[in-house]
C-alpha cells in the first residue's frame, strides 16, 4: 500500500470517530434519551466529546476538501441543539407564568379561608367560586370550615391546616423550581454546543457535492448549490444562534434565579 493509502486510511477512521462522537453528543441533548447530560460543569465525558469534534473542526489540515458528512452532522448537530434550547426557553416562560399563577391563587385562597372562616359578607358565592379554581380535597376543606360552630374543633383545625399547607405550596412552587434547574443544566450543554461547534464550524467553507447533469453546466449547478447551502445566503441558523445561545442563555438563566425563589407544579384547577 502507498503512503498515501496509508494516510487515507487514517482519515477515514478519524472520520468516523468524529461521526460517532457527534452521534454521542445529540443522544445526551435529546431529551427523548433516556441518557442524558444532567451536569455540564460535572460532565467532563461531555465535555471531551465537544472538545473532540471542535478540535476536529478547527485542526483539519485542507479545510477546503472536508469531509462533507462531518460538516452536514456536526452542522445538524448545532442546528438541533438551538432549535432544543429555544423550546427550552419558551418552556420555562411557560414554568415562570406557573408560578406567578400560583402565587396569585395563594393569595386567594388566603382571602377565601379568611372571608368564609368570618362569615363575612358574599363567603357563600365565594365558597361557591372556589370549586373553578381549587381541588376537591381543598374544597371540602373549605366547606368544613364554613360549617363548623366551633372553630377549634379537631375538623375545624385539620381542614384549616390542609388549606394552609396548599398556600405554603403553591407560595413555595418547589416543583417548578427543580423542573427549572434541569431545564438550565439543559440550556448551559446547549449553549455549549453553539458556542464551541458553531463557531468552529462557521470556519469551514461548505463542501459542494457533485451535482452532474448532462444538460446544465457543472459550474452553474455548483453556484446553484453554494448559494442555496452557504450560511451567508441561510443565516436564520446563525442568527438564532447569535440571539439565543449566549444573551438568552444568561439573561433567563439569571432571570430565573432572580423571579424565582423558591419555586411546584400547579395544585390547583385552571379555571
Amino acid at each position: 500500500m502507498s503512503k498515501s493509502g496509508i494516510v487515507n486510511v487514517r482519515m477515514v477512521i478519524t472520520e468516523e470517530k468524529i461521526l460517532s462522537n457527534i452521534d454521542r453528543i445529540q443522544k445526551l441533548i435529546n431529551p427523548k434519551s433516556k441518557k442524558q447530560i444532567v451536569q455540564l460543569d460535572d460532565d467532563a465525558y461531555f465535555k471531551d466529546l465537544i472538545e473532540s469534534v471542535k478540535t476536529y473542526l478547527t485542526e483539519y489540515p485542507k479545510k477546503k476538501n472536508f469531509p462533507a458528512s462531518v460538516y452536514k452532522a456536526a452542522y445538524s448537530l448545532v442546528e438541533f441543539a438551538t432549535n432544543q434550547f429555544e423550546e427550552n426557553t419558551k418552556r420555562i416562560e411557560e414554568l415562570i407564568r406557573q408560578r406567578e399563577a400560583n402565587i396569585s391563587l395563594a393569595g386567594k385562597l388566603k382571602d377565601t379561608l379568611e372571608l368564609i372562616s368570618e362569615k363575612e359578607e358574599g363567603w357563600k358565592a365565594t365558597l361557591k367560586e372556589a370549586s373553578n379554581y381549587y381541588t376537591e380535597d381543598i374544597v371540602e376543606a373549605l366547606t368544613v370550615v364554613s360549617k363548623a360552630k366551633n372553630k377549634e374543633s379537631q375538623n375545624c383545625q385539620d381542614a384549616i391546616k390542609l388549606v394552609n399547607a396548599r398556600i405554603v405550596n403553591l407560595e413555595s412552587n418547589l416543583h417548578i423550581e427543580i423542573d427549572m434547574e434541569r431545564i438550565e443544566d439543559r440550556s448551559k450543554a446547549l449553549s455549549y454546543i453553539g458556542i464551541e461547534i458553531a463557531d468552529a464550524l462557521k470556519l469551514i467553507p461548505t463542501p459542494v457535492e457533485e451535482m452532474v447533469k448532462e444538460e446544465v453546466q457543472e459550474e452553474v449547478i455548483q453556484s446553484e448549490y453554494v448559494q442555496e447551502t452557504t450560511f451567508e445566503v441561510k443565516p436564520s441558523l446563525w442568527q438564532k444562534i447569535k440571539e439565543s445561545k449566549i444573551g438568552r442563555a444568561l439573561r433567563y438563566a439569571f432571570r430565573i434565579r432572580i423571579v424565582l425563589d423558591v419555586p411546584a407544579l400547579p395544585e390547583a384547577k385552571n379555571k
